[in-house]
């Protein structure tokens, strides 16, 4: 494969340094995320255009502190630092830290007193988002400020004969005046990158590669419908063609058509081998009198594993399964500052398979983002349909339906599930949400339609904006919208009749409802 410039992201706990990642990628440049502690022989070896130490949670004045290899300022390679970066750059070259007479969060206006490669034809005056309690009180050698606010002297700073570079704000979120230019011109002016990281270039590159690494063997693929594993499959496909085995367990826990779309797409568009595990019955039946959520969740994956390892098995002896692995994926198995961490509900996906069926795992997705993946599908010709589809859960429906669930009430949920769509479908910011759907909640209500009372469920509405689902808000449908959902559903659906308008936010809530 051609080899790209490339940007290090070295990672010191930042909610941010996704973000951070995703902006530098927008400039078709190539960066991964690193643990903090990523050895300078390391990034030697692979020869970055240039570091990017992240912001983080701690000060870089605490014991214990997330640190960097000292090293790495000794490679010849510009670097940047990012809030915690920019003031652990400054104690690591000899400057000082100390805590600020005034701590700044949020919006803040600073004053550019020189403007230096990366601030360069930009305002003399930006509104930056700021998040710091220390700040740099005294600049290492070499060293010279580049603006200030009132309270921070030094909110960004310099060493141009070493390419070193510090912003105590955070020019990657969209509340940053600029932020994307000063970016670019530590790419472009400071790092000299090409940006000639592109998706089609992505496409052949990976084509060559699945072709080199599965040669004349054969890759399974556990599809379940949703844009992970679809587009997965799609560049496998194109890379290996009949070699590509997908098997659709169909649990019966799926939106309304959505087995059938999947069939039509894969089966007969791209004339993949796709076989159908018809096992509705088999979840539904195991399911009955279960509401605890977890128990729910255990059931589903255990089940999921069983059909899946028998239809794998009656297509003959496999070498690689494929899985819709992305970036996001990678990074958090990583868990780049350590620590414990707590389970809030268990997923499941075909990683659960017996020791006798071992595989290699082929995850081609593994290096992108959910926005570039969706590209990537726009690219391959996957419907827009399927690269559009919002995030679904491994249990489906069964998490969305609170208390038992039963054949009828997946049918009711299908049917409210489906007016939630249409309806959102029609919003010109329809993009903007990254998850819109109905859940049926284990209580009934008392209602009038025409002369008659009635007894029946409630639905619940959730939609939530959010960059990768790790936190997510709420999304202010416009009244219209819920009012045409809630008449949709009370009028079309019979047995429903109340719904209710979820404004909870991811944390404290999680966005499924179980």
């Amino acid at each position: 494969m051609k080899a790209h410039d490339w940007i290090a992201v070295l990672d010191f706990g930042s909610q941010y340094s996704q973000l951070i990642a995703r902006r530098i990628r927008e400039q078709q440049v190539y960066c991964e995320i690193l643990r903090h502690d990523t050895t300078a022989d390391t990034l030697r070896a692979r020869a970055p255009k240039g570091v990017i130490l992240s912001g983080g949670p701690a000060s870089a004045t605490a014991a214990g502190a997330p640190d960097c290899d000292a090293a790495l300022f000794d490679l010849g390679l510009p670097v940047l630092g990012i809030c915690y970066g920019m003031q652990l750059m400054a104690a690591k070259l000899g400057g000082r830290v100390a805590p600020g007479a005034k701590r700044e969060y949020g919006r803040a206006a600073i004053t550019v007193i020189e403007q230096n490669r990366l601030f360069n034809d930009l305002p003399a005056e930006l509104t930056v988002w700021m998040s710091h309690g220390d700040q740099v009180g005294q600049l290492p050698s070499g060293f010279r400020a580049l603006a200030n606010t009132p309270s921070c002297p030094v909110t960004a700073m310099a060493d141009p004969e070493r390419g070193f570079y510090g912003l105590q704000f955070h020019p990657e979120v969209a509340h940053t005046a600029h932020g994307t230019d000063i970016l670019r011109r530590y790419l472009f002016d400071v790092c000299g990158c090409a940006g000639d990281w592109t998706m089609s270039q992505f496409i052949a590159e990976n084509v060559e590669a699945i072709r080199e690494r599965v040669g004349n063997d054969h890759v399974l693929c556990g599809l379940s419908g949703g844009v992970d594993s679809s587009i997965a499959a799609a560049l496998i496909h194109r890379a290996i063609g009949d070699q590509l085995h997908c098997v659709f367990v169909d649990n019966g826990l799926l939106r309304h058509g959505e087995a059938e779309q999947v069939e039509h797409t894969f089966g007969e568009h791209f004339g993949m081998d796709l076989r159908v595990a018809r096992a509705q019955d088999l979840f539904l039946d195991r399911l009955a009198g279960v509401l605890d959520p977890e128990q729910k969740r255990k059931i589903i994956g255990g089940t999921f594993i069983e059909v899946f390892t028998e239809h794998a098995r009656a297509i003959g002896p496999m070498k690689f399964l494929a899985q819709g692995t992305l970036y996001p994926d990678v990074i958090e198995s990583r868990s780049p500052i350590g620590g414990p961490s707590v389970t809030i509900k268990s997923h499941h996906n075909v990683g659960g398979l017996p020791d006798d069926l071992a595989f290699e795992l082929l995850e081609p997705l593994r290096e992108l983002f959910k926005d570039e993946v969706r590209v990537l599908g726009r690219e391959l010709g996957v419907p827009d349909e399927i690269v559009d589809r919002q995030p679904f859960p491994g249990p489906g429906l069964a998490v969305r339906i609170l208390g038992e669930v039963t054949r009828e009430r997946v049918a009711l949920l299908q049917e409210a599930d489906l007016r939630v769509q249409e309806e959102i479908a029609k919003l010109p910011t329809y993009r903007d949400i990254w998850q819109a759907f109905a859940v049926l909640l284990p209580v009934q209500t008392v209602g009038v339609m025409g002369d008659e009372r009635t007894y029946e469920h409630v639905a619940a509405v959730r939609a939530v904006q959010s960059l990768d689902g790790m936190t997510a808000d709420w999304f202010r449908l416009p009244y219209d919208t819920l009012g045409a959902i809630s008449n949709r559903i009370i009028n079309e659906v019979r047995g429903i009749n109340r719904v209710v308008y979820d404004i909870s936010s991811k944390p404290p809530a999680t966005i499924e409802w179980e």
